[in-house]
């Protein structure tokens, strides 16, 4: 699988690639969303992977901006934002799954697989 993970904190970044390559997977890592949709827009990937809150998105843009390029990819919100609103706007901008930050790296993997199955 082939993911790519956009995320503003460094040490999360980190985290997450270990945890990811750790079950053979490629991941390609952001910071930004104009890297995420430059990525995107390449193509070839499994899953878009990206946090609510980072620089250069405001109400979900990325999301859509995914979405518009790559109707049928999933994407996955991993924040630490969990308002209601925040997830149901989420989900709104076309995303298939909100899991919340921290957690452990047993329930990312399992709802990586969850989203990406449909």
């Amino acid at each position: 699988m082939r993911i790519l993970h956009v995320e503003d904190d460094e040490d999360t970044r980190k985290l997450v690639e270990c945890i990811l390559h750790d079950k053979g997977w490629q991941v390609v890592s952001v910071d930004a969303a104009t890297s995420a949709i430059r990525h995107a827009a390449a193509g070839g990937f499994d899953l878009y992977l990206i946090d609510n809150w980072i620089e250069g998105d405001t109400e979900n843009a990325l999301c859509r901006g995914l979405r518009s390029l790559d109707p049928h990819t999933p994407i996955l919100f991993y924040s630490g934002a969990v308002f209601p609103s925040d997830v149901a706007s989420a989900l709104a901008s076309g995303a298939q799954g909100y899991l919340e930050k921290p957690c452990t790296p047993e329930a990312l993997v399992d709802e990586i697989l969850k989203v990406s199955q449909g």
